[in-house]
């Protein structure tokens, strides 16, 4: 019987740490990747299957679920093909017998006017409708985004927002949800499931900085960064058009709504309190 899980968008953030946790359950792991360059990634976290594809080839993703019990999709970061990867990759899961089918959602996907969160939603009701055994799991931005900023944050005492420091979040950090995955894994009881994934609830940008600023035990302000300048920054790291208007369009949202939430559901899956962000921050010293 096929015992190994296939994981797609294997070599980001999110894939590397969803295969730390299964390969610390010693779980067969086979990480689907884009090019032969990412290969050394995920063999640094002691993986022998890399397969090396195209998600948007019909052929390579069948061939890929060759042997497979479970698959984690995650689609390519803010990709324009969101919808169409998800359609050839779940037809594909259909047509292998894959046993179960984990999809990378997103919090509240229902939000029309963010085309990245409607597109996961589409997704989302493609697989319901496909008959698939299936759980969603819909996380909110991670802790560990603000990486990205740390020199700035630790040596300058700067906290970057494209956005109003006003503007409310909730957060969950990426180990969490990576616990959590590996266990609605290999675990037979999450079939059917849709899972809102909150770690800290409701915090401002303001409030994000005060909780830098004492477990760093340095003054962090934020600082609000015009969209503009933002995107000259985003340019530079190689985001396209389509990324840069629809991240664009999340900050939008976020300044008109936020996003807040609930831990509930979190807090019952890891059988344990959620990671904070004072706790995060203190794993980064």
């Amino acid at each position: 019987m096929p015992n190994k899980i296939l994981v797609t968008g294997a070599a980001g953030k999110t894939g590397r740490a969803i295969i730390q946790a299964l390969s610390d359950l010693d779980v067969s792991v086979r990480a689907f990747v884009r090019s032969e360059e990412q290969i050394p990634t995920l063999t640094s976290l002691g993986v022998d299957d890399v397969w090396v594809g195209d998600l948007l080839n019909p052929e390579s993703i069948e061939q890929s679920l060759q042997g497979v019990r479970a698959i984690y999709h995650i689609c390519p970061n803010v990709s324009p093909h969101e919808f169409k990867i998800g359609k050839l990759v779940i037809n594909a899961a259909l047509s292998a017998g894959v046993e179960h089918f984990v999809f990378h959602s997103v919090r509240h996907p229902q939000i029309e006017r963010m085309p990245h969160h409607w597109q996961k939603m589409r997704v989302e009701e493609y697989l319901i409708e496909s008959g698939l055994p299936f759980t969603i799991l819909q996380p909110p931005a991670y802790m560990q985004n603000m990486l990205a900023h740390w020199d700035k944050i630790t040596e300058q005492g700067v906290y970057p927002v494209p956005y109003s420091k006003d503007v409310r979040s909730c957060l969950i950090d990426l180990d969490d949800l990576a616990e959590v995955a590996a266990k609605i894994l290999t675990e037979l009881n999450h079939v059917g499931a849709t899972y809102e994934l909150v770690g800290e609830e409701s915090l401002s940008q303001i409030e994000i900085a005060q909780i830098l600023s004492k477990e760093l035990n340095r003054t962090v302000e934020v600082q609000e960064i015009s969209v503009d300048v933002w995107e000259v920054g985003a340019r530079k790291a190689g985001l396209d058009g389509y990324q840069l208007d629809t991240l664009k369009k999340i900050f939008a949202y976020s300044n008109n709504f936020g996003f807040y939430g609930n831990s509930n559901v979190l807090t019952w899956l890891l059988e344990r309190p959620v990671t904070s962000l004072a706790e995060f921050v203190q794993k980064q010293m």
